[in-house]
């Protein structure tokens, strides 16, 4: 099998395409054909050796994929020829989605409806549960609600303001350029603001009348986090999903407490192995919203997987929109 190999960390072309032996499935893990896999943003910091959970050398980035189980413990949920969609880890030469071919836990992996196809399916993971889990089990967003979203052109930003219309909450998205705030739009955000031409604060006191916003989405930090408590409503909610700004704020308590709002972290990666119970509950939601046609992933790229190392450069310095997704020849991408 082919598959995207990171040997030392630093920028993604220091990642090389290798061909690799395709080992058997461990016991209890699935064999999973692939047929697209999501770029995510903190597979760049992976890469380069510094995100928060790092990957040993040498190993397989990427931590969605979508695909068809080759193989799967006898007796299980999952059989050899089923769609899936699945969550991976960059763990060793066996595991990690830039590649033809990869293992996965069957906990963490889903039967596909026909309906989703791979590319979307790849896309449709870790942001939408982030986003369901961010919304509703901690923040509480209400129908009538306003929701501000940061970022939201991008994968995650894109999924939250999506789910924020589907919730019945006013959705108010920020972005970087033009053409990322006609992106909001489209998505459905009710006013999209560029923060390089306009102060999001005072955009968004002047949109509520002075309020503020119920619920802040941010998966930025550092000076969007410190600005959007300027803005959050009484009994606010504003929920730290990440620091792609690459800084990470300090919270003022008092600010916290004058303004009696609430800071709230949300760490997905836990769920799955807290509370499995409510990732399924969320995946069936998710899958509802798809088919009633509330949600539906933002693919902006769909690049050949000999192309990784130029997507992740792309996705790195914010060239992008929505989620770019690589497709291999392992099984027809249309499907």
């Amino acid at each position: 099998m082919r598959a995207w190999v990171v040997r030392t960390n630093g920028p993604p072309d220091s990642m090389r395409l290798e061909e690799l032996p395709q080992e058997p499935a461990a016991p209890g893990m699935l064999g999973i054909a692939v047929a697209a896999a999501a770029v995510n943003f903190f597979d760049v910091l992976q890469v380069a050796g510094t995100y928060q959970v790092r990957a040993e050398l040498p190993f397989i980035p990427g931590a969605e994929v979508a695909g068809t189980v080759q193989e799967a413990p006898p007796g299980g949920r999952l059989s050899p020829g089923d769609r899936v969609m699945a969550r991976v880890s960059p763990a060793g030469l066996v595991r990690g989605g830039y590649a033809e071919y990869t293992q996965a836990r069957p906990e963490d992996t889903v039967r596909l409806p026909d309906a989703i196809p791979f590319a979307e399916a790849a896309a449709f993971f870790i942001n939408y549960q982030t986003g369901w889990f961010g919304l509703h089990r901690r923040a509480a967003l209400q129908a009538g609600e306003v929701l501000l979203v940061h970022a939201g052109a991008g994968g995650v930003g894109s999924a939250a303001v999506q789910l924020g219309k589907a919730a019945g909450a006013r959705v108010i998205a920020t972005a970087g350029s033009g053409e990322k705030v006609e992106v909001c739009r489209r998505l459905g955000a009710d006013l999209a603001i560029n923060y390089r031409e306009q102060d999001f604060v005072q955009a968004v006191k002047e949109d509520t009348a002075g309020r503020g916003a119920d619920v802040i989405y941010d998966p930025v930090g550092g000076d969007v986090f410190d600005a959007s408590t300027k803005c959050i409503a009484f009994e606010g909610r504003l929920v730290s999903v990440g620091f792609t700004s690459g800084r990470v704020p300090e919270l003022r308590a008092n600010h916290v407490l004058i303004k009696n709002y609430s800071v709230l972290g949300l760490h997905w990666g836990l769920y799955p192995e807290r509370r499995p119970e409510l990732v399924e509950q969320c995946t069936q939601e998710l899958f509802r919203l798809y088919q009633a046609g509330r949600i539906r992933p933002l693919v902006s790229r769909q690049q050949p997987l000999e192309e990784a190392a130029i997507a992740l450069a792309a996705v790195a310095s914010r060239q992008t929109v929505g989620k770019v997704v690589l497709l291999t020849s392992a099984v027809p991408s249309s499907t």
